[in-house]
């Protein structure tokens, strides 16, 4: 989805793919403030009792429905805040398509076509609709659904009817994602993460909000984001991001709706990644 003083008609109608439009309510009234518990663990019990509190004062009257999803594996931290409930992914599906798309290419040990590539780096540099919609097609639910299993992502369920922007998403899969991107496993081969990393460090500038917001200048970012508003929760606004450096390996997922406006859905998000990103660097291991 293009950002940046986007036209409200043709955000909404892209937000899905094929044009459709989904009925909008300007000035949804936004869900309760979160009250549910951020929960964190870490070899380092004072870093896991301090992202707690930051995260949780992050929080403060924020409304919207927020969940959080942090694993860094240097420390061993694990934070967490709703991680299993449900959103409309937006645009940060486009991750699990790219990952179906070399998941099925490795079947077979072929390499992706010009054409696939052009598609890929549309996706997920520039948010390119047009690009998902021939992709999502091309890969059909069949191999995305096998994806799904051999990720373990298993509350994750695909948009039907070609709504890939509707495909449900949640914390506890996102972070799978992210943690099968980011080290060695049997599901997608080095160079296939690789790929999905390089481009997720190449979005263009006003995509790269949300979750690197406040990463230290010695980190290596790549990221993902997602928006979309229809009549029920207003803003759905997302963030997926891998960070790596300054003596950490991170990876953070921040899922909203019920926001009044776009901007105020990022504001929530990069509230929560600045001390997130502070409270690692201050804890870097010796």
């Amino acid at each position: 989805m293009t950002h940046g003083n986007p036209r409200r008609a043709r955000l909404v109608a892209a937000a899905l793919g094929a044009g459709v439009l989904i009925p909008v309510v300007a000035g949804a009234t936004p869900a309760a403030a979160a009250t549910t518990t951020v929960s964190c663990t870490s070899t380092n019990a004072a870093l896991a009792t301090k992202l707690k509190k930051d995260i949780t004062a992050a929080l403060v009257n924020r409304t919207g429905t927020i969940a959080v999803g942090l694993y860094d594996r240097t420390t061993k931290t694990t934070c967490t805040l709703r991680p299993t409930t449900s959103y409309d992914s937006a645009s940060v599906v486009k991750v699990t398509v790219l990952a179906t798309l070399l998941w099925d290419a490795q079947k077979t040990g072929r390499a992706l076509t010009d054409r696939e590539k052009t598609l890929a780096k549309a996706m997920i540099t520039q948010s390119d609709n047009d690009a998902t919609s021939s992709l999502w097609k091309q890969l059909g639910l069949t191999r995305v659904n096998g994806f799904l299993a051999a990720a373990n992502m298993t509350r994750t369920t695909p948009g039907a009817d070609n709504y890939w922007g509707l495909t449900q998403i949640n914390v506890t899969d996102e972070q799978r994602l992210l943690k099968l991107i980011t080290a060695s496993n049997t599901v997608l081969t080095d160079a296939s993460r690789t790929y999905i990393r390089t481009l997720m460090s190449q979005v263009v500038s006003s995509q790269r909000w949300g979750t690197p917001y406040g990463a230290p200048s010695t980190v290596s970012v790549h990221v993902k984001n997602g928006w979309l508003e229809r009549a029920t929760h207003g803003w759905r606004v997302h963030s997926v991001g891998t960070f790596k450096g300054g003596g950490h390996d991170y990876m953070m997922t921040i899922l909203t709706h019920g926001n009044t406006t776009m901007s105020y859905g990022i504001t929530t998000i990069q509230n929560i990644a600045k001390v997130i990103h502070r409270d690692l660097a201050a804890n870097t291991p010796t």
